[in-house]
This record gives structure tokens, sequence and C-alpha cells, in this order.
């Protein structure tokens, strides 16, 4: 099953979740006293709390689809199919530190190319640094929609 595949099934189950706990929100609100009315303010923080993540989420999904789709017609996506893996499938840690110092090198010789920024994060992503390559990919993002 692909990946987006798999995101809209999740996502599905987790509106259906997200319902379901607003229902008890209002079951709550309700009964009319004050502790269940103050309950169901709790729990009603939670649907909405889950929906702004969804949304927050999908949104940064497309706008990282469009910069990868971006440069896969430019021909210029990152490529890791020749460094080293381990059994489990991930690239090997000393390759990925030495194609992320060439990165970060790419990306010191040109900082606001938003395609040196897209190519670091992917660096960060397979040396395992996935706060710093969320990071990264929303910086991308913001040149790539000044670039525009």
């Amino acid at each position: 099953m692909r990946a987006r595949n798999v995101a809209l099934l999740l996502t599905a189950a987790l509106v259906v979740y997200l319902v379901l706990l607003a229902d008890r929100a209002v079951e709550l609100f309700a009964t009319g006293s004050p502790a269940g009315i103050a309950l169901g303010v709790g729990v009603f923080v939670l649907p909405v709390l889950g929906v702004w993540i969804v949304v927050a989420t999908w949104r940064s999904g497309l706008q990282i689809q469009r910069l990868s789709r971006r440069l896969d017609a430019e021909g210029a996506l990152p490529d890791v199919s020749d460094l080293p893996r381990r059994p489990s499938g991930r690239v090997d840690r000393t390759a990925a530190d030495a194609w992320f110092d060439a990165r970060r090198e790419e990306l010191q010789a040109n900082s606001e190319d938003w395609r040196a920024w897209y190519r670091l994060a992917y660096a960060y992503d397979i040396a395992g640094d996935r706060r710093r390559a969320r990071a990264t990919m929303r910086k991308a993002v913001e040149l790539e929609a000044a670039d525009r």
C-alpha cells in the first residue's frame, strides 16, 4: 500500500475518533452540572487540537510533495541509492554523515537556494535527525514560496 493511502486511512480513523471524542464532550455539556461542563470543555479541547495537528501535518506534507515534484521535474532530487546500507536498510551512519557534510557545504555556498535547503533536510533525515530535518524543510518551503 502506498504511503499516501496509509496516511489517508490513518487520517480517516483519527477523524472518526475525534468525532466520537467531540460527541462525548457534548454529552458532558448536556449534563448541566458545573463539573460536567468543565470536563466537557477539557474533552472538547482534544478534538480541536487534533484537527489543528492533522491540518498542519497534511499541509506540510503537501508543500514538501510540491517541492519534491519540482526537484524531480528539474532532475535534481537527492539520490542516495549508491550509499552503503545496514542490514535494516538504513544508510550507514558514516556514509550518511559524509553525505550530510557535502550537503552542508553546498548550502553554505548558496544559502538562499531552497533546493540546497531541501537536500540538507534530506541529509538530516537519512542521518536520523528528524527534528532538524523538519525545521530545515520548513526553511526550504519558505524559500521556494518566495521563489515562485
